[in-house]
């Protein structure tokens, strides 16, 4: 096999041009064998296989640079860079990354995990390389879904004044995680289907290059190219900002990517390279259910089928139906999602209201500031996005939706550990990020009935407000437990004495298995169901402080700024009689692994937290 000479950076070059298509249907039924077992983002990387082995054949590593937008399209690099073994352990604790890391190898030059940051970081590398005297290469990779994002035209405004070499390779698989949507989507088709201006480049150029002064007529033609261009493919929008647009260039033809990288690197100012593929490339399941396998859990590799059949509803799951029985309740309602209806559970609300879906692209900020004017139109905007993004739109949040305290509902799905994603997808901060704004309101349910109810009294509610619910299979128990929500009001599950156990959405099941553990060792045990995070119960904990010697809060987010820390003001400002134990995520953040493993390793399972309350108890 020709894949196993590749053991290390740079080997590729050692390859015969022959046997290149080789090696890429190599890699590819390796990442197939291997992404089947542990799961993994399949699509992009069969997508991109020939894309990264020309990159590789025209850079040299270390010294040369490629910046991954998102990175979860960086398996074939991790490959190239010697790193085949560290596929039987991916995205396990422990284990490689499924993206980009700096700390993994010093040929990955910059961590990625969210869409649209490649062109920026790359234009801060070229800078440093420029201002150090180096002559390295810099490359940005980045999809035509990410381009969706505002960050990226930022950068690209920057990148236009720029002197100096900068290669931009622009993915073009017209697929994000869902199908791409907008302007820029159009924009590039109409670019993909422009065959009649490439035929004109290429036979004005080879027919000039025979005669004796084709030469000089040539340059005169390179000089004219942008008035060219604008006959021929209308708006050329990179050239209108002054960057050098190459291509389109069929993505799988590594030959012809050779040859274009080579002009590219012969810029002396920013330059794209515009390169079409196809999501899925080679694996007939991904050809046809792209998004399926953006991110794809252990698969039957003959069928594509999972291995692992769901059998209960998710919480994403309970969001969409109770959404769509809304969407028929009030015509008001309106759904917004960034380039996730799938992911975000919207699909069967855009399939029955699709006037009232909206997916604004990879645009988090577009996508709340879009429902402040929904809002503030007389619209009741939902946005379902995942907790990790939305931090992407903390400005809009509290500079468009609560200074003006327009009725616009969050719904945060993905909150707390997620798993196998790693430290970019954790989502483990929006407690803190959410509860500093004034006029947020702050939900968790305790399970799928309880989201049921959330989502409907968040709806009505006339301000801002979210509710947060994690991944994975709904807890359906508790269901006898399903007082009607007030605004602020949390609720005893078990009232006894002694230690009272205050949980915050998920944590309230670790609290039933804790509450089990300390009745066996003979101690009183209660449980709050904390309901609100913003506003807290104060009446709840004045109760619970009559009664009880210790109260342990229980939230999946970070220390800092979370459930626990409120608690522990406001207990502080009454200069409460009790021991409190606050139980969350350290400051800190939390590699990719197993959810079960993670909860163990910060502290938040239920063996865990009985171990420290018995230690607290003395």
């Amino acid at each position: 096999m020709i894949l196993e000479t590749i053991e290390r950076e740079n080997d590729i070059k050692k390859v015969a041009p022959e046997d290149w298509n080789l090696l890429a249907q190599e890699i590819r039924e390796f990442l197939i064998r291997k992404i089947s077992v542990t799961g993994g983002h399949l699509g992009s990387n069969l997508g991109s296989v020939e894309l990264t082995m020309a990159l590789h054949l025209s850079l040299t590593f270390p010294k040369d640079k490629i910046v991954w937008d998102v990175g979860h399209q960086s398996y074939t690099h991790k490959i190239l860079t010697g790193r085949k073994a560290g596929f039987e352990n991916l995205r396990k604790y422990g284990g490689m990354s499924g993206f980009p890391k700096r700390k993994e190898s010093d040929c990955d030059c910059f961590d990625t995990g969210h869409s649209s940051t490649s062109i920026s970081a790359g234009l801060g590398l070229v800078k440093a390389r420029d201002l150090r005297g180096e002559d390295s290469t810099i490359v940005s990779v980045i999809g035509d879904g990410s381009l969706t994002g505002g960050m990226a035209y930022e950068a690209l405004n920057n990148a236009a004044q720029m002197k100096g070499n900068f290669i931009i390779v622009l993915n073009d698989n017209n697929m994000s995680i869902s199908e791409n949507v907008g302007g820029v989507s159009k924009y590039l088709n109409n670019i993909r289907t422009a065959d009649k201006y490439l035929d004109i480049k290429e036979g004005i150029y080879n027919s000039l290059m025979d005669t004796r002064i084709g030469v000089p007529i040539v340059k005169s033609i390179q000089r004219a190219k942008s008035s060219v261009k604008q006959l021929v493919i209308p708006g050329m929008f990179f050239e209108d900002m002054g960057i050098t647009y190459l291509g389109p260039v069929d993505g799988h033809n590594i030959n012809a990517m050779l040859k274009v990288f080579k002009e590219a690197k012969r810029c002396k100012t920013a330059v794209i390279v515009h390169v079409i593929t196809q999501k899925g490339k080679g694996f007939a399941p991904a050809e046809k259910h792209p998004a399926r396998f953006h991110g794809a859990e252990p698969f039957d590799v003959n069928t594509g089928l999972p291995l692992k059949q769901k059998t209960k509803s998710n919480y994403t799951d309970v969001f969409s139906t109770v959404m769509c029985k809304l969407g028929e309740r009030y015509d008001n309602v309106v759904a917004i999602t960034a380039a996730m209806p799938d992911g975000t559970g919207l699909k069967r609300f855009r399939n029955m209201y699709p006037e009232r879906f909206f997916d604004v692209g990879i645009a988090e900020e577009h996508a709340v500031t879009f429902a402040a004017g929904l809002a503030a139109g007389g619209m009741k905007p939902v946005v379902a996005v995942y907790s990790s993004f939305l931090q992407r739109a903390y400005d809009q949040i509290l500079h468009d939706v609560c200074i003006q305290n327009l009725p616009v509902v969050f719904a945060i799905d993905r909150a707390g550990l997620v798993g196998s994603d790693g430290e970019t997808h954790q989502g483990i901060f929006d407690l803190s990020y959410l509860s500093s704004i004034p006029n947020m309101h702050i939900m968790a349910p305790k399970n799928k009935w309880e989201l049921s109810d959330m989502l409907k009294f968040a709806v009505a509610f006339n301000g801002p407000i979210a509710l947060r619910y994690p991944r994975g299979e709904a807890y359906d128990g508790l269901r006898e437990y399903r007082d009607i929500i007030h605004l602020g009001k949390a609720e005893w599950i078990y009232r006894e004495k002694d230690i009272a156990l205050v949980a915050v959405g998920s944590m309230v099941k670790t609290a039933l298995t804790v509450r089990e553990s300390l009745l066996k060792k003979g101690h009183s045990c209660s449980i709050i169901n904390a309901r609100f995070v913003k506003p807290i119960d104060t009446e709840i904990l004045d109760d619970a402080v009559r009664t009880h010697r210790y109260i342990v809060t229980l939230e999946e987010n970070v220390a800092s700024g979370g459930f626990g820390e409120k608690v522990r003001d406001y207990l502080d400002g009454i200069q409460a009689n009790v021991r409190l134990l606050n139980i969350n995520i350290p400051d800190e953040y939390v590699e990719h692994g197993n959810v079960d493993i993670l909860r163990r390793e910060v502290g938040i399972d239920a063996e865990t937290i009985e171990r420290r309350i018995s230690e607290l108890l003395g």
